[in-house]
């Protein structure tokens, strides 16, 4: 086995392992322990937050660190060094690295849009980021002239960007601020708080779609090069995850 091939084990190896830790906590924080918080009282939130909340997010944001870093090694791998980017002839050209570019950097766009007032109705969000990413995929494939394994898994790339984004340049800078207003018993800045919860909110639901992404080379014989099987994995992942935030609401202790 040449060190190519030992090297892209190893990242998947470490890819996936990373991937547990970060989605498996952006879970418990969403499904797990907000409805939970809801139930504390004060002097309960100022003894259990400080103690649970920088542990898990210790891992949390680490978890979100190595699954890009290790995304990004593996797409260098597999896809540029790999020739799996276009089909035929087509090459790096000026489409290509265009689109590159809105990979990467998506999260500038995506951040303005979250502050904005679409963002108040998360449905109305939604349809909007969901036509962005219609438009970006479209674009990958007729601009940038990207392979059908290549546009699911930079689309997957640019969601995974923007959700470790969120972690490092949102949710955890928020996060530190609403653990030391408890620690001292004051109250947190509602601005922050809601901050916070609506970035993992939009996390969670970018989740899903992300990992039919992951899988994109066992979709490429029944996708038969159609968009349109990413764009419902889209769909089907929202729907999945509005669900689930109503059924973990409705979840009770004993």
């Amino acid at each position: 086995m040449e060190i190519m091939d030992l090297l892209s084990v190893l990242f998947r190896w470490l890819h996936i392992a990373a991937g547990i830790i970060w989605i498996g906590l952006l879970y418990f924080f969403n499904f797990v322990n907000a409805p939970f918080a809801g139930t504390m009282d004060g002097d309960t939130k100022k003894k259990v937050v400080p103690e649970l909340m920088p542990r898990a997010l210790y891992w949390f944001r680490w978890g979100a660190a190595y699954t890009w870093v290790t995304g990004v090694l593996l797409l260098l791998l597999v896809f540029y060094h790999g020739g799996l980017m276009f089909e035929g002839d087509r090459g790096w050209d000026a489409g290509a690295i265009v689109m590159l570019v809105v990979t990467f950097g998506a999260f500038a766009l995506y951040d303005v849009l979250a502050k904005s007032a679409l963002a108040k109705d998360l449905k109305v969000f939604g349809a909007v980021g969901f036509v962005l990413i219609a438009v970006i995929t479209y674009l990958m494939i007729n601009y940038g002239g990207y392979s059908y394994r290549a546009y699911v898994i930079h689309i997957g790339t640019m969601l995974g960007t923007i959700m470790a984004a969120n972690v490092w340049m949102r949710i955890w800078p928020s996060q530190k601020k609403i653990i030391t207003a408890v620690k001292e018993g004051t109250a947190a800045d509602p601005a922050v708080v809601a901050l916070a919860g609506a970035r993992s909110r939009h996390n969670t639901y970018m989740s899903v779609p992300l990992f039919w992404t992951m899988i994109n080379m066992h979709t490429t014989v029944p996708a038969a090069n159609s968009p349109l099987y990413l764009l419902a994995s889209v769909l089907v992942g929202w729907l999945t995850v509005y669900l689930v935030f109503g059924k973990a609401g409705k979840i009770k202790g004993f």
